[in-house]
């Protein structure tokens, strides 16, 4: 069957930098829990996928990196055919499947334990959450402690379900076990993974 032409719309403007970029700055948001790090740009993508979302995919997902989508990304054929022909990724059902999870509603964020939590063995093997919200700031939200973090950071997003600082502390009581987050929005990223703890809100 034809891929619509959606789906061959361009991805990165140029594809070794951008994603090589893009790669660097997921990875120095993990390492430093609360920080926001500059994402590269795509020129195109199809609606409603954003394009954060889509930058994170084209660098990190693959042949062997599972994709998952929330409701409002699966509903969009465009938005599947987009993902596969760019990054070579499958794109499962089944969000204990994936390697990586893109989520378009965050605030309908599924249950943490839906997803690839990693094994005593293999811990690496567990999926990351990117969500792509509407609002990303330092100023204020959630009070940060742990590894990569000089005394204590803050992270603000919205929209995210009502209990997102729960299950972030169950996610990390289970260490090694459990998942990481990445937040995108207006160009950027921040990481929460497992080792974060959540102290309050400010």
């Amino acid at each position: 069957m034809a891929l619509a032409a959606a789906a061959l719309a361009p991805g990165f403007r140029d594809p070794v930098p951008d994603a090589q970029g893009t790669f660097r700055a997921v990875m120095e948001a993990l390492a430093r829990p609360g920080s926001l790090q500059r994402l590269a740009t795509l020129p195109a993508v199809p609606e409603p996928l954003p394009p954060e979302l889509a930058a994170i995919a084209l660098a990190l997902a693959d042949h062997e990196a599972p994709l998952w989508l929330d409701v409002r990304l699966a509903a969009a054929p465009a938005v599947v055919d987009w993902l596969r022909f760019h990054s070579g990724a499958p794109v499962v059902a089944d969000p204990a499947s994936a390697a990586f999870a893109l989520i378009a509603d965050p605030a309908a964020c599924p249950p943490l334990e839906a997803f690839a939590r990693g094994t005593p063995d293999y811990p690496d093997r567990s999926a990351t959450l990117v969500l792509a919200v509407a609002e990303l700031t330092t100023a204020h939200g959630l009070i940060l402690e742990g590894p990569g973090i000089r005394g204590r950071a803050l992270l603000g997003a919205a929209p995210l379900p009502n209990d997102f600082a729960q299950r972030l502390e169950r996610n990390r009581a289970g260490f090694p076990l459990g998942v990481d987050h990445l937040l995108v929005a207006s160009g950027r990223v921040a990481g929460l993974p497992r080792t974060t703890r959540i102290l309050g809100v400010a």
